[in-house]
């Protein structure tokens, strides 16, 4: 069974202080590059983030917060947790990427996907009624440049290339890139079809459901005449010292967060119940270390999983409790989810050998 990998997720909100006040957008930038250092220095494999244009998330310009992580760790990959494709250049793209895995010595990676926000779309001037079609070309010319430069290529978004080489070279292998999915049957088959590992982005509901998921894109990948490919899993979650703790620091700052998300999309608001089915059998991974072990055990095991990442203390929650809970989740969570797969594997191999006897 391959390594299982542990990333962070962030999409830099603007967090308060002490007294409940927003803090500096600047100071959320760097308060970010602490984050990911600790992160490193507990144990993560990676740290990833997100791409947004709103007052209340610092992440548009990830790959330069990156790129300033990766002036301070050694060892630990860089990533994004999203980045909206449909509305980048992917030549532009290549180049942020190119030069942060040569600056961070071969550990930049990607998430790349739709986005489930649109206002990337008239910022950078697309329509999104080419919401599809935008992604599926973009896609295309970002894997021929990471994989087979010189490109010559012709789409309908931008000019074409002829024979063109774009700097800085990476080698072989280098700037791994997923395709996120936030459920769709068609963007799983996408993901097989151009050969790139598959995301699930999990935000609510019981995880269990995208199993079918999973197994359509195995089928797909042999379909395609792919190799297998590994999945990962996004979701949502924060560690405290007791299951208590870590509800009562999450809950507000989760129902504020799905408040507005309410407004926006016209979901239901959020009520304290429905947080805490998410917490028990749903997409919030909220607990002590012990509790959200055995959880994340369990969801790896049903889906199959190579990679994890937790989009970690959800909304405004201060940084000395996000510092806190990227502590708890490297040196306590994540070995003990180790243990818990390592005993199940021998379990369901002395199974397997008393069957054969």
């Amino acid at each position: 069974m391959p390594t299982l990998e542990f990333g962070l997720d962030t999409f830099l909100p603007v967090t308060v202080d002490e007294s409940g006040s927003p803090i500096a957008g600047d100071q959320v930038i760097r308060n970010t590059v602490e984050e990911a250092v600790l992160a490193e220095a507990v144990g993560l494999d990676s740290f990833n983030i997100g791409e947004h244009y709103r007052t209340e998330f610092m992440d548009s310009a990830g790959h330069v917060v990156l790129a300033a992580i990766a002036s301070r760790t050694e060892r630990i990959r860089l990533g994004t947790s999203v980045t909206v494709l449909s509305t980048q250049d992917p030549v532009r793209l290549y180049t942020d990427f190119a030069t942060l895995d040569a600056v961070s010595n071969g550990r930049a990676q990607l998430i790349v996907g739709r986005g489930s926000l649109t206002e990337s779309f008239p910022l950078f001037g697309f329509d999104l009624a080419d919401y599809e079609e935008l992604f599926e070309e973009k896609l295309d010319l970002l894997v021929r440049l990471l994989r087979e430069q010189p490109v010559t290529w012709s789409g309908k978004f931008r000019s074409a290339l002829t024979n063109q080489f774009v700097s800085p070279p990476i080698p072989e292998g280098h700037i791994p890139t997923w395709v996120g999915v936030g459920g769709t049957p068609q963007s799983v088959v996408r993901a097989a079809r151009f050969g790139l590992p598959l995301m699930l982005a999990i935000i609510g509901g019981q995880p269990e459901r995208f199993a079918p998921y999973v197994e359509l894109y195995k089928r797909a990948l042999q379909q395609h005449g792919q190799s297998e490919l590994p999945v990962g899993l996004h979701t949502l979650g924060f560690v405290a010292e007791t299951d208590d703790e870590a509800s009562r620091i999450q809950w507000p700052y989760y129902r504020e967060q799905f408040e507005w998300a309410a407004q926006e999309r016209g979901w239901r608001p959020p009520t304290y119940e429905h947080f805490l089915a998410e917490v028990d059998h749903g997409s919030m991974y909220v607990g002590s270390p012990e509790t959200v072990a055995h959880r994340i055990a369990a969801v790896v095991r049903t889906l199959s999983l190579s990679r994890f990442d937790l989009h970690y203390a959800i909304g405004r929650i201060p940084h000395e409790q996000r510092m806190a809970t990227i502590e708890l989740f490297g040196r306590e969570v994540i070995p003990r989810v180790r243990e818990l797969l390592a005993a199940t594997r021998e379990a369901d191999d002395a199974l397997a050998e008393a069957v054969r006897s």
